[in-house]
């Protein structure tokens, strides 16, 4: 066959398969004329998605809108389409912050809810938690709100082992479901039954001004809250100063067991925790300081990312970012012990590179002793924040959160800001581990109609991912053993296979077909 591509032009290609500038499988911008914010993703049981925020609009996506913000709640298909999509409130100011996939198959929501009609009831005052429990289809089997007479700021969720759940956030109340709170706002903890009955609750804090951003369920049955805190009486030992990223390990019925202050001379907010596989965690958020607990920060806020051991003790620390403000609202440990991180960025140097205007989207990876292995932004020219990164079975990564672009990585927005979401393949990190550790075969090749995949046996499966030379994707799928792959309806031509394993070890191969 005569080939129309130099070899020169198919290294070129190669080289753009391997550095993964975009990797966008697939980007959805969701939303109405008005203002549509993300904040929490899960994976679900159909290889789809079910994303949770607020929403000020009531056109294009989103129909049904109570008034003012409602809790927004989108099921997608695998391939991002819109299966459902409901909105949950009153007339009052409803955001959810987070959601979670249940046994049963359908869906946990909690947020804030301002409102005391529509489809909320028992509000005690100001803003309270509001938990909503959702079938398949996002129909409503029960609500529940929790707190007193002031504000409760809610931030997470999470199933227990006896089928309920336990609730963090903040609270500024005095009296309803609130009680033994130490001034300002502190931590608050609900844990409550399957049918949302508060079975205990716990306020952690001091006198200033403390907010939960997120718990974890820790291997012992306890938990590991995070946020920030102003205060240095009460629960807590010590302050470094201005806010700092605060720590606390609760038994299985909310007693405290121990506490951490961590952070510098100036403002140090968390906004992610996660287990690790040795039993400690990893804090994840931004920082202004560059003394006490922080050493390396680029200029205005960076990332910020620490580990603990079990018992709090501090393993190491480091920061992420350029002159501009960068933050991180999600992490997530991958399958090698790293760590991948999600925020936002406005600088284009220090860490940060190809910054496409305004806020973007920022993608980092870390190792398993917190060092950078790659880093991406995705956007366009005005302002897009991640507030939410999962690993997906294929070895890639789901991002949500929101943007306010129309340009760069990002189409179809509706006006202001749009839930966005955004696939990426499994081949983001421009991996640099070695290729001649994969032996792949293609026969024949040139192939006609099929061509079969071999791998050798040291590797229990392979991502095999196959592009056009101009980068459309024609096939990819999990290979655990030889496969036939159908090209009979493919134009003649050539063909860049790319192949990774678990590890992260990547091949690039040529395909013809004839």
């Amino acid at each position: 066959m005569k080939r129309f591509i130099t070899t020169l032009c198919l290294a070129f290609f190669f080289s753009l398969v391997l550095s993964a500038q975009s990797n966008i499988l697939w980007q959805k911008a969701l939303g109405g004329s008005i203002i549509d914010y993300a904040s929490a993703i899960r994976a679900t049981s159909d290889g789809g998605y079910i994303v949770a925020g607020n929403s000020l609009s009531n056109n294009g996506n989103v129909s049904g809108n109570n008034g003012a913000s409602d809790f927004w709640v989108v099921k997608l298909s695998a391939t991002g389409a819109v299966l459902w999509q409901k909105t949950l409130g009153g007339s009052a100011f409803d955001e959810a912050k987070d959601v979670q996939t249940t046994a049963d198959g359908g869906y946990i929501v909690l947020g804030s809810s301002s409102s005391n009609n529509g489809q909320v009831s028992g509000n005690k005052g100001g803003a309270d938690y509001w938990v909503v429990k959702l079938d398949g289809n996002g129909l409503i089997q029960w609500q529940k709100t929790y707190g007193g007479s002031a504000d409760e700021d809610a931030r997470a969720i999470q199933i227990t082992s006896d089928g309920g759940y336990i609730l963090a956030g903040t609270t500024y109340s005095l009296d309803g479901d609130v009680s033994g709170i130490h001034g300002g706002g502190d931590f608050w903890i609900v844990k409550t039954d399957a049918q949302g009955s508060i079975q205990w609750q716990k306020t952690y804090g001091g006198t200033a001004q403390d907010e939960a951003s997120a718990l974890q369920i820790t291997p012992d049955g306890g938990y590991i809250v995070v946020g920030e805190t102003l205060s240095y009486n009460g629960d807590l030992t010590e302050n470094k100063g201005l806010d700092d990223f605060w720590v606390i390990k609760l038994d299985a019925i909310g007693n405290l067991q121990w506490q951490k202050s961590l952070g510098g001379s100036s403002y140090d907010w968390a906004h992610a925790v996660q287990n690790t596989l040795d039993g400690g965690y990893i804090v994840a958020g931004s920082t202004f300081s560059n003394n006490g607990d922080v050493s390396g920060n680029h200029g205005g806020y960076d990332y910020w990312v620490v580990k603990l051991s079990n018992t709090g003790t501090l393993l190491w620390q480091n920061t992420l970012g350029g002159s501009g403000t960068d933050e991180a609202f999600s992490a997530q440990v991958t399958s090698d012990n790293g760590l991948v991180l999600a925020g936002y960025s406005a600088s284009n140097n220090g860490d940060v590179s190809n910054n496409k205007g305004g806020w973007d989207y920022w993608l980092v990876k870390l190792t398993e002793n917190g060092i950078l292995q790659w880093q991406k932004t995705y956007g366009g020219s005005a302002n897009d924040e991640a507030k939410c990164v999962l690993t997906t079975e294929d070895g890639g990564y789901v991002l949500a959160g929101h943007t306010r672009s129309n340009d760069g990585d990002v189409s179809g927005n509706h006006g202001n800001f749009d839930y966005w979401i955004v696939k990426l393949s499994t081949f983001v990190s421009g991996t640099n581990a070695p290729a001649a550790s994969i032996q792949l075969k293609m026969t024949p090749n040139p192939a006609k109609n099929y061509v079969q995949i071999q791998f050798d046996a040291q590797h229990a499966a392979l991502w095999v991912r196959i592009q056009d030379i101009q980068g459309r994707e024609m096939w990819q799928q999990k290979i655990t053993g030889n496969i036939l792959v159908a090209m009979e309806t493919w134009p003649a031509g050539i063909y860049v296979v790319t192949a990774r394993t678990a590890d992260g070890a990547v091949v690039v191969k040529e395909l013809v077909k004839e």
